[in-house]
């Protein structure tokens, strides 16, 4: 093979891997974002029905305060087995291709360097111990004239499933 062509191979190859890199680093990415939402429903059965949906996702209730209508909650996430596992393949893959543009430029170091492959776990260690965490959630509730108006700071994730579970929220 020609010199240039390993070269830009090889380049190429090392951009992947910093892809790779940081898309493993953006899978435990916080994600917080703050929505408001307006329904016809009444503030109490509202936070009646909020109550209940967040228990049965496992949140419990860290603070109130009552002037302000805010309640704060905390739940525990847990890591998606899934992408743990395809975390780690994607890295294995990667250290892989690298091996082998490696051992392509460098023959005598070829029987060794397939061991970068085993890094890979790593992929899927970090994505576990920094996925799973503490995550918060905070809702007010306003009266306005017309509309209860309902403003929401959570994972997005957490505001998705939110808005598909109570389907008389209105995204303002």
């Amino acid at each position: 093979m020609d010199t240039p062509v390993l070269s830009s191979t090889f380049f190429l190859t090392l951009l992947l891997m910093v892809g790779l890199f940081f898309f493993i680093r953006g899978s435990v990415k916080d994600r917080t974002e703050q929505r408001v939402y307006l329904t016809d429903t009444p503030d109490d059965s509202l936070f009646e029905r909020l109550r209940e949906y967040f228990d049965r996702r496992a949140y419990r209730v860290t603070s109130i305060d009552p002037s302000k209508n805010i309640v704060r909650l905390q739940g525990f996430v847990a890591p998606s087995t899934f992408l743990a596992i395809f975390l780690t393949t994607l890295a294995a893959f990667g250290f892989f291709c690298l091996s082998l543009v490696l051992s392509i430029l460098y023959p005598v170091t070829s029987p060794y360097i397939f061991v970068l492959t085993l890094l890979s776990p790593g992929a899927g260690i970090f994505y576990w111990k920094k996925a799973g965490r503490l995550e918060d959630v905070a809702f007010k509730v306003e009266a306005k004239p017309d509309k209860t108006e309902l403003t929401v700071k959570a994972h997005r994730d957490e505001l998705r499933q939110l808005q598909d579970s109570l389907t008389f929220l209105e995204r303002q």
